[in-house]
């Protein structure tokens, strides 16, 4: 147990309208300060958001987490959030938003592999 570290994670939302409070998970991301780790996982599908919504393709969409994914990096086309430290990005992207893609409360955990955590939790919660 000593080498294990705590992280935290998210599920990604897509809320095509906020005031419908209806959602479907298209995504993860976990964050460990200790291994300096974050990282993200999509899939939308695209059944879902046909059923979910007329007003949205797939490609804006995925351009949306594209976007997110930059961030998540800290990449130079991330913009001024992906210049943030890590810890920073992720609570950036995290935060409580009323967008169309939104993350669910955070959750804690300890792991010895956050690469790990992201893709368990990506296949139980999205996949």
């Amino acid at each position: 147990m000593q080498d294990k570290v705590t992280f935290e994670y998210a599920i990604i939302r897509f809320m095509p309208k906020v005031e419908r409070e209806e959602f479907f998970n298209i995504g993860a991301i976990v964050f460990s300060k200790r291994k300096r780790f974050l990282g993200m996982k999509y899939h939308v599908d695209p059944k879902k958001l046909k059923a979910f919504s007329c007003e949205f393709t797939l490609e804006e969409v995925t351009s949306y987490l594209k976007a997110w994914e930059a961030i998540c990096k800290g990449a130079p086309h991330g913009g001024a959030i992906g210049e943030f430290e890590v810890s920073d990005r992720f609570r950036w992207l995290a935060a409580s938003k009323s967008t169309m893609i939104l993350c669910s409360p955070t959750h804690a955990g300890l792991t010895n592999d956050p690469a790990k955590e992201l893709e368990d939790i990506f296949q139980k919660c999205v996949k």
